[in-house]
């Protein structure tokens, strides 16, 4: 298990966490969403023991990470840039990486590398960004670790490769209880993914929630009213977000589906349809609320 308890950390006087605390369970694929400066590249350099906290507890299977050696040897780490790796082959790169990993498979990292149909004698300075994110991956994969941390996974792969790279990730954590936890952009990617999800906005933890659950918590509503929509006639729904085209409401509300279609049945409405939603309005509606402005953004 992983756990962050109480965790700072600041650079030049800016707050990436600021008292944050988290548990990513074993055996799950954990999905990190926030906005450019979130903290979730603080976080998984915390979790894989290259930052040290300035404040707070930060362990793995109950033993702190940073300057642990036995811990970290069940920890890979995949940068969003891998161009430290530029003048390596594939070869070179899983040879020095055997050095960090005692349970390094030669096995594996044979098999994947014919999957991916990568060449292992060219320097990964020829090759394009998705090939070098699969050669990255190729290497964690292969290393035995039980925690794999992805900054950025899918960054760079085409849609098939995409697909390959989640079959082999569902391969590790089937065969061998890992857990992974991917930090992306790509919300769909996450939603596609993962069982579980954390929010960070400004360095704190909006919510750490089962994905099936936390759909469940806000819900889509689209209704009509005779005239203009009033708020005010609804005083028991925390409506997060009105847009009205015509006659036509779709509103967001926190809180059970049910409840609330029935709340506003109860006040006249022509009709009243709950919608799917998205993982992706999920996070839209919350980060709204806490005032992050997506006005103007092609969503």
């Amino acid at each position: 298990m992983i756990q962050i308890e109480n965790v700072s950390k600041s650079f030049d006087g800016f707050n990436a966490l600021d008292d944050f605390s988290l548990e990513i369970k074993d055996g799950s694929a954990f999905g990190l969403l926030g906005s450019n400066g979130a903290g979730k590249s603080t976080l998984l350099r915390l979790i894989a023991g290259i930052y040290r906290q300035d404040k707070g507890r930060v362990t793995v299977d109950g033993d702190p990470v940073y300057d642990n050696v036995s811990i970290k040897q069940n920890i890979y780490f995949v940068n969003d840039e891998t161009s430290q790796f530029n003048n390596m082959t594939i070869n070179n790169m899983k040879t020095f990486v055997k050095t960090f990993y005692p349970s390094y498979s030669e096995e594996k990292f044979q098999k994947l590398l014919k999957v991916l149909n990568l060449p292992a004698d060219k320097k990964l300075s020829t090759f394009s960004k998705g090939m070098r994110r699969q050669a990255a991956m190729v290497c964690a994969l292969s290393s035995g670790c039980r925690y794999l941390l992805f900054d950025e996974a899918f960054d760079g792969l085409d849609p098939t490769m995409r697909i390959i790279v989640k079959r082999m990730m569902i391969d590790a954590m089937v065969e061998n209880g890992t857990t992974v936890v991917i930090s992306s952009h790509n919300l769909k990617e996450i939603e596609e993914f993962c069982d579980t999800a954390g929010l960070l906005h400004k360095g704190k933890l909006i919510f750490n929630r089962e994905l099936d659950s936390l759909r469940g918590d806000i819900c889509k509503i689209q209704t009509s009213f005779e005239g203009e929509f009033d708020k005010e006639k609804f005083p028991r729904l925390d409506i997060l977000h009105i847009q009205q085209t015509g006659s036509v409401v779709n509103l967001i509300v926190r809180g059970d589906s049910e409840q609330a279609a029935a709340e506003i049945n109860g006040r006249g409405a022509l009709f009243c349809d709950v919608m799917p939603l998205s993982l992706e309005e999920v996070f839209i509606y919350e980060m709204e609320v806490r005032g992050y402005d997506f006005d103007g953004i092609d969503r």
